[in-house]
């Protein structure tokens, strides 16, 4: 008998579906998750992935030829944004102020790694670099007390995508997937052996 979920796939005893809600966003989310992320206990993509219908998730590090991506790519009423910071990316407040004609769909694809993960599948895949890229303007310094970041804004993916999804649809509707983080972050810490967080994380 697998000690793991079969539906969210973390230990069964941090388990986090009891958390999830289901939520309608009518802003698509695509995750590209390296493959150095399957198996990490503290992953959140899974989050998204849970809570949202339309959300969808390949694995991969090179996704220049994938042809699910490329086919979904290519559909001509769809406009698809890359979130990666860079100086040529767009505020999401800026997108956030563009009118979405009725008959267009709006993709925002994440990128889920270690920000060194992450640029080597932008590097790799020429398929992405063809796309706008955005930046999370309205993101603070993220709460992933678990992992630490290099960046003094680094954010977990079910953060990015929590902010991305605030800001083009509005303020409160996507709490929930804040909620389920919480409680998953909670849950790691309390099965960590004692003084480990404190000796790791709050240095």
């Amino acid at each position: 008998m697998s000690r793991y979920c079969e539906q969210c796939g973390k230990a069964k005893k941090a388990c986090i579906c009891r958390w999830i809600q289901v939520l309608d966003a009518k802003t698509e989310l695509w995750i590209l998750q390296h493959p150095s992320e399957v198996k990490r206990a503290i992953g959140t993509a899974r989050i998204l992935t849970l809570s949202l219908p339309g959300a969808r998730l390949w694995v991969g590090e090179d996704f220049s030829e994938h042809p699910e991506l490329n086919t979904l790519l290519a559909q001509p009423d769809r406009d698809a944004y890359l979130v990666y910071p860079g100086e040529a990316a767009m505020p999401i407040s800026q997108l956030a102020d563009a009118p979405l004609p009725a008959h267009r769909r709006r993709t925002l694809i994440l990128l889920d790694g270690t920000w060194k993960k992450a640029y080597k599948i932008w590097q790799l895949s020429k398929n992405l670099q063809g796309l706008q890229t955005v930046s999370l303007d309205n993101a603070e310094q993220g709460n992933y007390r678990i992992r630490k970041s290099p960046k003094v804004q680094g954010v977990s993916t079910v953060e990015a995508g929590y902010l991305a999804l605030t800001a083009l649809e509005g303020e409160g509707k996507f709490t929930p997937l804040l909620e389920t983080f919480e409680q998953m972050i909670d849950t790691q810490i309390r099965h960590m052996p004692p003084g480990v967080f404190e000796r790791n994380y709050t240095s």
